[in-house]
């Protein structure tokens, strides 16, 4: 094989929307293992995850890379070779902190030119190792002058990089109350539909237990005709025992209407257990669907707390924003301000240098 692993951590992997170059697109359904490894054959580092049989990132670490963490869980870098900017949740914030970490120690590797075999092997970088600073480094991207003359000053990498972490601050706040928002209104539709089929339930139950109550008192009386029956039975089969022959025919047929109506009678009594098992299953439901209810209220609660929060945070994150770009605004009007003074001092030293002459 051509490549080593390094490190390996997992977390949910995200790439910028093309189109709008605003928003986040999911790249994995779940978290998934993100590796750095190390190309013998190429002399480099490689960040690789792969979900089921798909490659989701293969970015090369050069020496202008630079790993941002936009939240205590987020983090993202832009990868010009592959023309995209990956994104990484990860599920703690030391687990961000590791892969920062490592994502620094194999760049400064890539800058320094130092033993990258080694470095993969296990060796460590030696302390103080200063970075070389090239057109791509980011050290002197911020020391490049603004432009000759100064009539056109570069916006202040600082403030911008705050801005454009506030708009995706901002934007990832919106995201998350949408989908509260759509929970929210999903999880009263479904705990609405449980209301009225307990409610519906609830009815049936009364009623059942109304004719529970109905078949027991019938119950009770069918009991106690049978067992007067039984009693007429046996005293006629011992008149017919005692007088062979006399009104047998008679004696007869009262024994098979009795038995006939003795038998009726069975089937009802049948038939009114079944009544009674089945109002008992739906006692059983109704408790069911009782603790489901309970438990989506104690859901719902949590959504609207949750929706409370992510809107009293897009509240702040708007704030903060207004306050950021107040303050480029006057850093900008500062920054003219000197210009105006150096140009001052720049005529003022031409007439001098003029008089001298």
């Amino acid at each position: 094989m051509g490549e080593q692993p390094l490190f390996t951590s997992r977390a949910h992997v995200f790439q910028i929307d093309p189109v709008s170059k605003k928003s986040w697109l999911p790249a994995s359904k779940q978290a998934v293992a993100v590796s750095f490894f190390f190309d013998n054959t190429r002399n480099s580092f490689r960040i690789i995850s792969v979900d089921g049989s798909k490659a989701i990132i293969n970015s090369i670490i050069s020496g202008n890379m630079m790993f941002t963490k936009t939240s205590q869980k987020f983090g993202q870098w832009a990868d010009s070779r592959a023309n995209t900017v990956y994104g990484l949740g990860f599920g703690t914030e030391a687990e961000l902190n590791k892969f920062v970490e490592k994502f620094n120690e194999l760049k400064e590797a890539v800058l320094s030119g130092s033993d990258k075999k080694g470095l993969a092997e296990g060796k460590q970088l030696p302390n103080g190792v200063p970075e070389k600073e090239g057109e791509g480094s980011p050290r002197n991207h911020a020391r490049q002058p603004s432009g000759d003359g100064g009539s056109n000053p570069a916006p202040l990498p600082i403030l911008a990089s705050t801005d454009s972490q506030l708009k995706y601050e901002n934007d990832r706040l919106k995201i998350a109350l949408a989908q509260s928002s759509n929970n929210a209104k999903k999880w009263e539709a479904e705990l609405q539909t449980l209301k009225n089929n307990n409610a519906r339930l609830t009815t049936a139950l009364q009623e059942s237990t109304t004719n529970v109550e109905e078949w027991q008192k019938q119950l009770k009386l069918y009991k106690e005709e049978n067992t007067r029956l039984k009693l007429k039975v046996q005293e006629l089969e011992g008149r017919l025992a005692g007088n062979p022959g006399t009104g047998s025919s008679d004696i007869e047929q009262r024994l098979s209407s009795m038995q006939v109506a003795h038998q009726a009678k069975e089937q009802e009594v049948t038939d009114l257990a079944r009544k009674l098992q089945d109002s008992l299953h739906i006692k059983q439901d109704n408790s069911r669907l009782q603790s489901q209810i309970d438990e989506l209220r104690s859901s719902n609660e949590d959504l609207a707390a949750q929706l409370s929060e992510a809107q009293a945070k897009l509240a702040s994150t708007s704030e903060g924003r207004r306050i950021a770009s107040e303050q480029q605004l006057q850093l900008h009007t500062q920054l003219g301000d000197l210009l105006s003074q150096l140009s001052n001092v720049h005529q003022q030293m031409n007439q001098h240098s003029s008089a001298n002459i």
